[in-house]
């Protein structure tokens, strides 16, 4: 009797399933934001593991503490527009506000773009060459100088993870 290799590795296959099964059961649940970062280190945004509200009430207020808001502001219009991750264990937040890249990797490229070099071209001696033409990731601020892009300054860095310092806060409960 002849056994085909389909055949062989049927349970094989079927074992390897419940195996990632039931592993994904064992994994520990989170709906503490601060136990999960704690648990996970490192993340850029919650994965399967945090099973509670998007943005739980201990960040929003964690947050609006770190931007020096006043308690008694409303908390609501911050809520529906902040995403959190893990860095080092902590919580770290971003509010998206007026056009804030909370989900960007930084733009550390010295190099200037196309759409740079046709901005300082129409307008050669412009102090500020505006974020809609830079993109808003960049971590410098730039302007034109002599008809070309120039490198004004370095606004931010990046934080460990790639993200810009300058719109990220630590939270804590």
């Amino acid at each position: 009797m002849t056994v085909s290799r389909k055949t062989l590795l049927q349970p094989l296959f079927i074992f390897a399933l419940v195996v990632l099964f039931l592993s994904a059961c064992d994994a520990p649940q989170f709906t503490d934001p601060f136990a999960y970062c704690a648990a996970v280190s490192t993340i850029d945004a919650p994965d399967e593991r945090y099973t509670g509200p998007k943005t739980p009430d201990a960040i929003v207020r964690g947050l609006m503490n770190a931007m020096d808001i006043p308690a008694d502001a409303p908390s609501e219009p911050l809520a529906r527009l902040t995403t959190w991750r893990c860095m080092s264990g902590k919580v770290y937040a971003c509010n998206f506000g007026a056009n804030i890249p909370c989900q960007e990797k930084a733009d550390t490229s010295r190099a200037p773009s196309a759409a740079m070099n046709d901005f300082c071209k129409a307008n050669p001696a412009s102090d500020v060459i505006p974020a809609a033409v830079t993109g808003r990731a960049t971590v410098y601020a730039w302007r034109c100088a002599n008809g070309a892009p120039a490198i004004e300054k370095e606004l931010t860095k990046p934080d460990a993870q790639g993200f810009l310092t300058m719109f990220w806060y630590e939270v804590s409960k």
